[in-house]
């Protein structure tokens, strides 16, 4: 598996860029269930980063069910099927029912968003 490099002056720190690439690759089929991912500290050393960015990466893919570590098998993109995607469709349209009813448009739930995002 290749990683994209990571763009050092994006105002995203760089385990957002890592875990969104691999979330979206994955999503999109790129990264199809079963991928290995690349060790920690071999994929800090591709990056150039701390292998504390990458391990953050990944513990948050894991959290969110993108990947799963099979101890020292490592690595590897979880089962294609979103379990989560139903909820994440229904908390989507709950939130876009609320900004309407307050009178917001899509750019502004959209930034909001946006800054809740890194938190």
């Amino acid at each position: 598996m290749t990683v994209l490099p990571l763009d050092p002056g994006s105002q995203e720190p760089p385990f957002e860029q890592l875990r969104r690439q691999v979330a979206t690759r994955a999503a999109s089929g790129d990264l199809p269930s079963g991928t290995r991912l690349p060790t920690v500290r071999g994929l800090a050393e591709q990056l150039g980063v701390a292998t504390g960015t990458v391990a953050r990466a990944y513990r948050e893919l894991e959290a969110d069910g993108v990947v799963v570590t099979e101890g020292r098998r490592g690595t590897f993109v979880a089962s294609a099927a979103p379990a989560g995607a139903p909820e994440a469709e229904r908390a989507a349209a709950a939130y876009v029912t609320a900004v309407r009813r307050l009178g917001l448009g899509v750019a502004d739930a959209v930034r909001l968003v946006e800054r809740e995002w890194p938190r």
